[in-house]
């Protein structure tokens, strides 16, 4: 008996050194699967409760929490969960006494990151409307497509932006799209078709909670948002965010560990996927405090994280880069940022922000805004965007397939289905569409939504969310991006759709054809433009109006850098155009004959030389 005890007791004693030898990371996995387990059971409940309980509900009951906790730090103005709350129950009301505002409708929204933006989705999400969250970048034929997308009649806009929707007023009269502009006064508005929200108007309505009838017919899967992606077709999509997906979203932070006692702060766009669902709304599901800056400054940065005592960052890989890049100086480890929440971090820049800013516990996510599946590197390695988990997989049918990346489409077998491809090699991400797993696809878009899915992809009959992503999975189960596919590429931390910008290029007087695609560049996150151009017959390339027209119709990450004067575009059998190789051979001088030009921001588009081609690869010219 002694004996067996003993036995038992040293079993126990070696126990966790066995378990650390067949998986080091299985502290962190266990603790990883207790947080799913908990979060899972509260999205049941959910997901089963009657009346629905929504992201404003949630809202709601964490301003009964804790009234007079900050919710908002903007600028010299602080807002309680109250004062928040009063303030969207005022514009709700002036929103349904003024613009007519009522359940089922769909608002646009055109605005720059400030607490007016939270308190509009707010006041909208009262009265039971969808918002269509808008970037304030695009111009024209876009922003006049992004109507078009999610079928709005509303828009509301910020009066900085006024001359943006000015310049598309006579399509949204004739599509009967009232068009009101906040803050500023009635006397102000000199413009037909144009109608204010003032501010004094906003006030003087009550601040008395809304009757929840107001927004009875709404449900788990109705349409909370629209938000939009570029994609292949060159315009911006209508990504459809119903509420149960904003929940899904809303809880990377609770993952991620971040604690109702943290304060979080978010520079990033609110029209984006990152800055609304995983900062704003992650931020109200925990009940924490939010730091909101309208656009993100280097030099500002870690003052202010120390002066609001941020606990929590948010990122893309690029803002990482721009930190890294700044001046260093003796403070750079003085702050309490514990954790940065975000995506798109190489793995050199992770080592180096880790090594200068200290021991912030860097979380990278994977995720689209439409996509039916998402990875996040809990453990922390880095340059993972992710780790694969046993209830993961349990939960969400995905894989990596072969790609044949020059005929850009799936390698199938003998039977006609995709091939899985072994651990450590390269694939495309596909997840089932299930109803666990639901791919609510792009509004009014139905051949784009159509797009994103594979057919019988393994099995007659099945079906499957087509990412786009090209991924990588080790034997540990850690996963790595690898590169984009199709007609979209990232620069700056936006997508760039390369057919929209192709079809700006086209319109210049001078070129005929334009093939538009991405390049590395060393030291820089995602890939910067660039464009093959064909001019047309005994034409010169005019820089001068290409450079205008670029600047007027593309935002400034659209903007090819680097233009590629050619006698003719090769094209495939199937007359698409061939990117890969012209990608590959980026915008060395040296390696082609053909003219070459370079977008210097102070004058224009002006040959490249192989001085300057060094130049941007040492750093030394920024881009």
């Amino acid at each position: 008996m002694y004996v067996l005890l003993y036995t038992i007791l040293a079993g126990l004693a070696i126990l966790p050194l066995v378990l650390y030898l067949r998986n080091p990371y299985f502290t962190q996995d266990l603790r990883y699967t207790v947080t799913c387990i908990l979060l899972g059971l509260r999205i049941n409940r959910i997901k089963r409760s009657k009346p629905f309980y929504s992201m404003l509900d949630c809202f709601l009951d964490k301003v009964k929490k804790h009234p007079n906790k900050q919710f908002i730090v903007f600028e010299k103005s602080s807002y309680t969960y109250r004062d928040v709350d009063k303030q969207s129950n005022k514009l709700a009301r002036a929103l349904s006494q003024h613009a007519s505002v009522k359940e089922g409708d769909t608002v646009a929204l055109l605005m720059g990151n400030e607490p007016m933006y939270v308190f509009i989705w707010l006041a909208l999400a009262k009265l039971g409307c969808t918002v269509a969250l808008l970037n304030y970048n695009i111009r024209s034929k876009s922003l006049l497509h992004c109507f078009t997308c999610c079928g709005t009649n509303v828009l509301l806009a910020a009066s900085e932006l006024r001359g943006a929707v000015e310049e598309v007023l006579p399509t949204l009269r004739e599509r009967s799209i009232s068009v009101f502009v906040l803050g500023e006064e009635e006397e102000k508005c000199v413009t037909e078709g144009v109608n204010t929200l003032s501010s004094s108007r906003i006030q003087q309505a009550s601040d008395q909670p809304l009757d929840p009838q107001l927004r009875s017919k709404v449900t788990l899967k109705s349409p909370a948002l629209y938000i939009y992606t570029s994609g292949t077709t060159g315009l911006p999509k209508a990504a459809v965010i119903t509420h149960e997906r904003l929940y899904m979203a809303s809880s990377m932070q609770a993952i991620s560990g971040v604690a109702s006692d943290d304060v979080i702060y978010i520079y990033l766009p609110l029209y984006h996927t990152a800055g609304f669902m995983m900062g704003l709304t992650g931020a109200i599901e925990r009940g924490n405090t939010v730091v909101l800056r309208r656009k993100f400054s280097a030099s500002n940065f870690w003052d202010d994280c120390r002066k609001h005592k941020v606990t929590v960052i948010q990122y893309i890989g690029e803002i990482m880069r721009y930190l890294c890049n700044s001046p260093k100086k003796d403070n750079d480890r003085h702050h309490k940022v514990r954790l940065a929440l975000g995506n798109g971090l190489r793995a050199d820049t992770w080592s180096e922000f880790l090594q200068r800013f200290g021991d912030v516990r860097v979380c990278e996510c994977y995720g689209a805004t439409e996509g039916n599946v998402g990875f996040i590197n809990y453990i922390g390695k880095v340059g993972a965007i992710g780790k694969e988990h046993f209830l993961h997989k349990a939960s969400f049918s995905y894989a990596l397939i072969q790609y044949d990346t020059e005929r850009e489409e799936p390698v199938k077998d003998s039977r006609g289905f995709c091939i899985k491809v072994p651990k450590g090699e390269t694939g495309l991400l596909v997840a089932k569409i299930t109803a666990q797993a639901p791919f609510s696809g792009y509004a009014n878009n139905q051949q784009q939504t159509d797009r994103k899915k594979l057919r019988d992809v393994f099995v007659k009959g099945d079906l499957y969310f087509n990412s786009g992503d090209l991924l990588r999975i080790d034997h540990e189960g850690f996963v790595y991006f690898m590169d984009r596919i199709g007609d979209t590429f990232r620069w700056k931390g936006e997508n760039v759709a390369t057919t929209e910008v192709t079809e700006h290029l086209i319109m210049v007087e001078c070129i005929e054809e334009a093939n538009v695609y991405g390049v590395k560049v060393p030291g820089h996150e995602g890939r910067v433009g660039m464009a093959a151009v064909k001019l047309k017959d005994d034409m010169e390339f005019d820089s001068k109006a290409t450079l205008e027209h670029v600047k007027t119709s593309l935002p400034s990450y659209a903007r090819p850098r680097f233009i590629r004067i050619q006698n003719s575009l090769a094209v495939t059998g199937t007359f698409k155009q061939m990117k890969v190789k012209l990608a590959e051979e980026g915008f060395n001088p040296s390696v082609m004959q053909d003219r070459l030009y370079y977008l210097e921001d102070s004058k224009g588009y002006i040959p490249m030389t192989q001085e300057m081609y060094h130049s941007i690869c040492d750093g030394k010219i920024h881009l």
